[in-house]
C-alpha cells in the first residue's frame, strides 16, 4: 500500500510540473501578465506624446497665431511693426545685488 501511495503522489508531482513551470504554465502566465501590464502603460504614455504633436500639427495647419508664436519664442523674430528693445546690465551690477 505505501508503494501504492507513493507512485500516485509521484505521478500527482509530475502532473503538476506542467501545470506551474511549463511553457504555459502558471509562473510564464504571470510573467506575461507583468509584460502587458507594462507595454500597455508605454502604449499609454507614447498615445499621448503622438495625440499632443498632433494637435500641434493641425494647429500649425489651420492657424497663424501658432505659427507667430513659433517664431517669436523659437527664432526671436518680431513683426515689421514692432520696435525691440534688449536691455543689457552691466556684469558687477547683477552680482552687487
Amino acid at each position: 500500500m505505501k508503494y501504492l501511495a507513493a507512485a500516485l503522489a509521484l505521478l500527482a508531482l509530475l502532473l503538476q510540473y506542467p501545470l506551474w513551470l511549463g511553457k504555459g504554465g502558471w509562473l510564464r502566465v504571470w510573467d506575461l501578465d507583468r509584460q502587458i501590464a507594462a507595454q500597455e502603460a508605454t502604449n499609454a504614455r507614447l498615445k499621448a506624446r503622438n495625440d499632443a504633436l498632433e494637435a500641434e500639427v493641425v494647429d500649425l495647419k489651420q492657424g497663424l497665431e501658432a505659427i507667430e508664436e513659433r517664431a517669436r519664442a523659437d527664432l526671436g523674430m518680431i513683426r515689421a511693426d514692432e520696435v525691440f528693445y534688449q536691455i543689457v546690465t552691466a556684469p558687477g551690477a547683477a552680482a552687487g545685488k
